[in-house]
């Protein structure tokens, strides 16, 4: 049996990659066309499980307190309570440390707008405005949900990248999670994926290749 064009386009990144001293992370360019991304309506902001996960590790932070708080310090890397929040949000070094070291956020419902209000403007513009989860609720599937996942984020910019993998992964595993987000993509745009103009598939540092 034929292995699949996508299959064969990432053994090609792979392999044209220079070896490095550190594992590289595989990117899938997409390209759009005829999609007007100055409205606001068009543009794209989705989490993406995929399905072989990101390869790497994924840090997840959870704001809340109480029960939420007791069960999140089994499953996330970091637990900020009610009563942290404040001195962090004031600790504008320390909140972009966390901010830039975090992957996602996840925050008790109630405390929604605290965070808005207090860490807004440092997780808004980096695409990590936390996901809000009911109080007292168990957050391990959502967390170890997150922790596969990947955000497609398209701003006002027909060319955006996606992290697919790691260099050390199998291509089957990276091929799919590529067609995951492709067709989760084309789902999201008016004329499916004849709104799709091209995707390529790279190491951070390598070559790139055609896959759509």
């Amino acid at each position: 049996m034929a292995e699949k064009p996508t299959v064969i386009a990432v053994q090609k990144a792979l392999e044209s990659a220079k070896k490095r001293n550190f594992t590289e992370t595989v990117e899938l360019a997409i390209n759009l066309k005829d999609v007007d991304l100055s409205l606001p309506k068009n543009r794209i902001q989705e989490d993406i499980v995929l399905p072989s996960g990101r390869g790497k590790e994924i840090k997840i932070c959870v704001i809340g307190g109480g029960e939420l708080a007791l069960k999140a310090k089994d499953v996330a890397d970091l637990v900020i309570t009610p009563e942290e929040l404040g001195a962090i949000a004031d600790d504008r070094k320390q909140a972009k440390g966390i901010a830039n070291s975090t992957d996602y956020f996840i925050a008790e419902a109630p405390l929604m707008a605290q965070v808005g209000k207090r860490l807004g403007t440092v997780l808004g513009p980096r695409g990590k405005m936390p996901k809000p989860i009911p109080p007292g609720i168990d957050p391990t599937a959502m967390v170890e949900g997150l922790r596969k996942s990947v955000t497609v984020r398209t701003r006002d910019r027909k060319t955006f990248h996606v992290p697919v993998g790691t260099a050390d992964m199998d291509a089957e595993a990276i091929a799919d999670n590529i067609e995951t987000i492709i067709k989760r993509v084309s789902l999201r745009l008016e004329k499916g994926d004849a709104n799709i103009q091209s995707a390529y598939v790279k190491t951070s540092m390598g070559p790139s290749e055609r896959v759509f």
